[in-house]
């Protein structure tokens, strides 16, 4: 059979959407947390509105990644493309009548169902657009993509938020959206086997295959999303809720200055993906344990420096050099962790299985989001109380993750990842490879 090549049209079209989507994504979700942090000032309801948001991605996901494994996932794509676009056009028109935070909390909910079909979608699409032994370079391109649209637009949606307010960056995420349906019209993929006519019962038997792939025939990897969910809970609540709250309340500085701050922490997500694709033949599993108790020990000055009297900007210096170092680690973790799953996993369970990662990826970050927006009003003047026993247990939960990532290395190692399975999921493709 003739070698797919490496960067195909299809998959160039895919990278090119996913940046003119990222980079609608990006700038809005800073625009609206800069808008509800200076409306409100709290972390808690900052907090709240996040998590309210991710709800209906964790409840939804294994449907969209049921239906991606039944219809074209191209046309599936565009159609998500263009209701978020419109949803964003929409917000824009009634943010003006008043009632903004309810209207942005609307949309936050609206994306994010969106999202749940769009996420497992994208990420079947890898594997079927290229050979087994890129992609480990095609998930690490996609992870670079992220990493520089997270490396620009905060910076420049930081400007556009302080010079034109927050509608102007509505007008520029519809855009975005459509761009990328656009884009995706050119993409060209083999259409899914259709749906049966009872839906409820291919939804239950599709559902049932993913779980059962996961629970019989590949536990370690259901070990190892329920370990990553675990430190979700710790990191996403310090970072997604605690930096922007800590920057912008506890510091008292500039939407620009944490506008910058997360541009550089994009440039580390740039690094991350880049070390992941120059190094995929020698990474090795068991160095993720020491990416785990990284997490740990940078929430640990990041914590200090709120415990002694320092200035503003060495506060503010020791938080993006410590954050910056979790979003490299964070980088490198996600870009290894799904490409052993793609490469584990059967064609046809891709989309499915990919929706439950990320459902049991994001199942912990509500909570962890919640119960940070809280302590963080709690502990308003002394933040330190917030980081430093984190971080000692993300790095007690680090030290105990080292016997389980030695034991996957010699399971699924990422040096064999090329080495997929057969179609009925048994263990004997991955047996193979070892013995080869």
């Amino acid at each position: 059979m003739q070698q797919r090549r490496w960067l195909s049209r299809n998959f160039l079209l895919l990278l090119l959407g996913q940046v003119s989507s990222l980079v609608g994504n990006f700038t809005l979700k800073f625009a609206l947390s800069m808008y509800v942090l200076e409306q409100t000032g709290s972390a808690g309801l900052f907090a709240a509105l996040l998590s309210l948001s991710m709800i209906p991605t964790v409840l939804l996901s294994p449907f969209g990644g049921v239906l991606a494994d039944r219809v074209n996932r191209r046309d599936l794509m565009v159609a998500l493309d263009l209701l978020s676009g419109s949803a964003v056009l929409l917000a824009g028109l009634l943010l003006p009548r008043g009632h903004s935070i309810a209207v942005i909390a609307v949309l936050l909910v609206v994306l994010s169902v969106l999202s749940a079909f769009e996420s497992p979608t994208v990420q079947a699409c890898i594997p079927q657009m290229l050979p087994a032994e890129h992609l480990a370079k095609g998930n690490a391109a996609v992870s670079q993509v992220q990493a520089l649209a997270s490396l620009f637009t905060p910076f420049l949606g930081g400007m556009a938020y302080a010079a034109f307010g927050l509608l102007l960056v509505l007008w520029g995420t519809v855009l975005c959206f459509y761009l990328t349906a656009g884009l995706e019209c050119g993409i060209r993929l083999a259409v899914q086997k259709g749906q049966s006519r009872n839906a409820a019962r291919t939804v239950r038997q599709d559902l049932a295959a993913s779980v059962r792939f996961l629970r019989r025939d590949r536990p370690e990897i259901l070990r190892l999303l329920l370990l990553a969910a675990l430190v979700s809970l710790f990191v996403a609540g310090t970072a997604v809720v605690g930096f922007p709250y800590l920057v912008r309340t506890a510091l008292g500085l500039p939407a620009e200055a944490y506008g910058l701050a997360e541009s550089a922490m994009g440039a580390a997500a740039v690094l991350g993906s880049v070390f992941v694709g120059l190094t995929a033949g020698r990474l090795r599993l068991r160095w993720l344990a020491a990416v785990f108790l990284g997490f740990g020990l940078c929430l640990l000055p990041a914590g200090l420096v709120f415990a002694l009297p320092l200035n503003a900007s060495v506060r503010y210096g020791v938080l993006l050099a410590m954050f910056c170092l979790c979003q490299f680690g964070c980088s490198v973790f996600s870009t290894c962790s799904i490409t052993v799953i793609q490469a584990c996993t059967p064609e046809t369970l891709m989309g499915k299985v990919m929706s439950l990662v990320f459902t049991l990826s994001m199942c912990a970050q509500p909570v962890g989001q919640i119960v940070y927006g809280a302590l963080f009003d709690r502990f308003a003047g002394a933040p330190h109380w917030v980081l430093l026993p984190s971080g000692a247990v993300v790095c007690l939960i680090g030290l105990a993750s080292v016997p389980f990532f030695a034991g996957l290395e010699r399971r699924a190692p990422l040096r064999e990842a090329g080495n997929k399975e057969p179609a009925d999921g048994s263990r004997e493709g991955l047996s193979a490879g070892k013995e080869g």
